[in-house]
């Protein structure tokens, strides 16, 4: 199968679906790997680096698009790069549509194979493919909130750790996820106070076990999401319904009687948000402020640390990747439930019952197409 990586080109995003050596493994089992010239470049990874690997250099996206059989992208396709799929194509990415009915719509009519990373599910019932970015995203969520608790850029003008004498600052994390659990590490080494809400019981006995008293474990209600985010400096949403949009945990009613120059973090802004005041930033403008409540909500947080985040990514993927070159599409999907999981839209059709709910479109299951 001839295999295409076009160039990313949503805002500040540097990331790229293929590495150097992920593009040799495809080679190495006789596939070829057409990539964008300079996909890699801004985070070192060379034109000179991809030919060594055994792959094709292409001039354009369009050229990319055009002939290669399957997409590897790490973002959902902007609109101009949705037009240049084709029916039968595959597309392998992040796509997120339950928020996006643009972008589903536009899927719908390419009739492409559109295989999404983030619904892609494990042995252990996980998403392997959503876990490195999560694991990026909680630990930049509380970077970022330190940053934006800086006077300077419209914070508190508070320091997370404290210091001897100062007590320090209280950080709420909402969801005991991936993204929940890296977030508190993070803020529990910088020496802050921290709360973590989730509504599994067991999930928050094991964080207990591991952090004790170093945190403090709270079960998720309306009431307990009030009180925290009340108290709270540095809010993070880490909140996910795999696939479709973010429950609105925490209101705008909220937001307002909070402390003013306080931070929210909405992780979870690539499926819509779980702050009913949050609408998408970009690593250009990344925040805004609503009742003097700082606002961030990058919805490609990994993008800013692109080299990590890519060889992360490549670690997770590159084994689906290389199974749908090999066995063509319907027979990879047959033949492994956790990646059928991520087939969403399928030659003009939705394939994922949460995106037909939340955008109001029939449900296909994907055995029908699989035959």
């Amino acid at each position: 199968m001839l295999i295409g990586v076009p160039k990313e080109i949503k805002n500040h995003e540097y990331r790229v679906g293929l590495t150097p050596a992920s593009a040799r493994e495809l080679t190495a089992h006789g596939h070829q790997v057409l990539v964008q010239t300079g996909a890699g470049t801004a985070i070192g990874l060379t034109d000179e680096q991809y030919l060594a690997a055994g792959a094709q250099m292409a001039d354009s996206a369009s050229e990319t698009f055009a002939r290669a059989e399957m997409i590897v992208k790490v973002k959902e396709p902007q609109p101009q790069e949705c037009a240049m799929l084709r029916p039968g194509q595959i597309l392998y990415t992040y796509l997120h549509l339950a928020p996006d009915p643009q972008q589903t719509q536009a899927l719908i009519e390419s009739g492409a194979v559109c295989i999404a990373y983030e619904t892609i599910t494990g042995p252990g019932g996980g998403l392997p493919l959503l876990a490195p970015m999560s694991e990026v995203a909680g630990r930049m969520a509380v970077q970022a909130g330190a940053h934006y608790l800086e006077i300077a850029h419209g914070g508190r003008g508070l320091l997370l750790g404290g210091v001897p004498g100062v007590a320090p600052g209280h950080v709420a994390v909402i969801g005991a996820g991936v993204v929940g659990t890296n977030a508190l590490q993070m803020a529990v080494g910088l020496g802050a106070r921290v709360t973590v809400l989730d509504k599994s019981v067991d999930r928050l006995r094991q964080l207990d076990l591991i952090f004790g008293n170093r945190i403090s474990t709270v079960y998720s209600t309306a009431h307990s999401i009030e009180e925290a985010v009340l108290d709270a400096d540095l809010v993070i949403g880490g909140v996910l319904v795999p696939g479709a949009a973010a429950p609105k945990l925490v209101t705008r009613s909220h937001i307002s009687r909070m402390k003013k120059g306080a931070v929210v973090v909405d992780v979870a802004i690539d499926q819509g948000g779980c702050f009913e005041t949050s609408h998408a930033t970009t690593h250009a403008e990344p925040v805004y402020l609503v009742d003097g409540v700082v606002h961030y909500c990058v919805a490609n947080m990994p993008g800013a640390v692109a080299r990590t985040s890519t060889f992360a990514l490549n670690n997770a993927t590159i084994g689906h990747a290389l199974a749908l070159a090999s066995k063509g599409w319907k027979e990879a999907l047959r033949s492994d439930a956790h990646l059928r999981h991520g087939l969403n839209v399928c030659q003009g059709k939705v394939t994922y019952e949460a995106v037909a709910r939340d955008l109001g479109y029939a449900y296909v299951d994907s055995a029908t197409l699989l035959g």
